[in-house]
Order: structure tokens, then sequence, then C-alpha cells
């Protein structure tokens, strides 16, 4: 399994019109070279299709955005885990709000990711899911309400208690998972404060994705991730 660095920025290009083929390699690009400026570990998210030209494009982690619980078989449509790892994914999102599973498909995800020394990064929505989450072992979990994905107002700032009581369930349970914010996130400062209340990278999209100056965005929230 690769090791990651704390802190890190997680960049979910999701399925927007930017992030198709030539734009997935170009937000891939700018994401490796500030990772190699700033020192700060940086790995995307993007869509299955593009996943192996961008893993082969790029020296920083690479994730896919979902995973299906399905060994290989008659499984129409499915994404299996040796379909990504050959891809050249170092790990996989795991019930994202735009793609949830049901709780024994989230323990089986996670279980085959591991076994094929894969990451799982799971997404929860609150302190309670979140600790129940941290019992599955993921190495990463990313905390986000779903009402504020892709809004701007970021869950820092907008419900703080979300992100310091998930920390803190999270923690009761497991000491090993590194604790992400998600969910709003578009500037340094969210960035900063996401890091303060006590988690050790961000989960973000659209603000990075959509924006006209990436390059410099990202910088600012790399910088501002070691800052906090």
């Amino acid at each position: 399994m690769k090791r990651l660095k704390y802190p890190i920025i997680v960049l979910n290009l999701k399925t927007y019109s930017e992030a198709i083929g030539e734009g997935a390699l170009r937000l891939a690009r700018i994401a490796e070279k500030v990772s190699r400026e700033t020192g700060v570990e940086i790995a995307v998210a993007p869509q299955h299709t593009d996943l192996a030209r961008v893993a082969e494009a790029v020296s920083i982690p690479v994730f896919a955005q979902h995973v299906d619980p399905h060994k290989p078989g008659s499984w129409t449509g499915s994404v299996l885990v040796e379909a990504i790892k050959d891809a050249g994914a170092v790990g996989s999102l795991v019930n994202h709000s735009e793609k949830q599973l049901k709780l024994s498909d989230i323990a089986a995800s996670i279980s085959r990711l591991r076994e094929a020394g894969l990451i799982p990064l799971l997404c929860t929505n609150d302190p309670t899911v979140s600790a129940a989450g941290a019992a599955l072992e993921p190495e990463m979990l990313a905390v986000e309400p779903p009402e504020l994905i892709g809004t701007g107002i970021p869950v820092s700032r907008a419900k703080p208690e979300v992100v310091t009581q998930s920390v803190e369930s999270v923690r009761r349970v497991s000491r090993a998972v590194h604790i992400l914010c998600g969910a709003g996130i578009s500037t340094a400062e969210d960035v900063e404060a996401a890091i303060k209340l006590g988690t050790e990278g961000v989960l973000l999209a659209s603000a990075y994705v959509k924006s006209k100056e990436p390059e410099k965005l990202l910088k600012s929230m790399a910088e501002a991730a070691l800052k906090g």
C-alpha cells in the first residue's frame, strides 16, 4: 500500500465538463506541480474513463471516485477493485454522498481495497456515522455534510461542531484513521480552519475544477494546510 503524507489535499474532479479527457490531465498536472513546489501531498480523483491516462501522466496519488464491493464476475457496469488497481489508482473514495452505499457494501468495499493494497477514503456526514466508519479502519475518513457540498459554504465555518465532534468520535474508536474535512471548501482560509479544527487535510471538488486560476488557488490552499 502506498504511504501518504499529511496534511493532504484530495481533489475530486467529479464529472464536470472541465475535467473530461484533456481537462483531467491539465488539472492533474497542475496538482502535481503545486505538490512538488510546496511539499504538500495532493491527490486527484478523475472520472473512471480518465483514470489510467491520468495515473500514467502524473506521479501524485490518483484515486478512483467510486468502487463496487463485487469480486470479478457478471456485474455489468460495476467498477471492480482489480480494475482500478490495474489502471494505476492507489485507492478509491467510498460512499461519497453522490454515490452512497449500504453499510454492508461499505464494509466490503473497504475490505477489498485493503486486501488489494489500496487506500480506502471513506466519506461520512456526521459524528455518529464517522464513528461507525472509523470502526471499519479506512486509512482516511472525510466528513462532509451533504447539504453543504458544492455550496461554497465550508463545513469548517458553517458547522464547525460537526468537524470537532467527528474528530472526537473517530479518535475514541481509532487513532490510526486520518480525518479530512470536506463540503464547501473553496479558499485557503477554509483549509487552514479545517486543519485547526483537528483534521489532517481536505477533500474538495468544484472550487478547484471550476477555478479560473486553479494553480494559484491550489498553491494558496497547500500553503494554508502547512500553516494550519
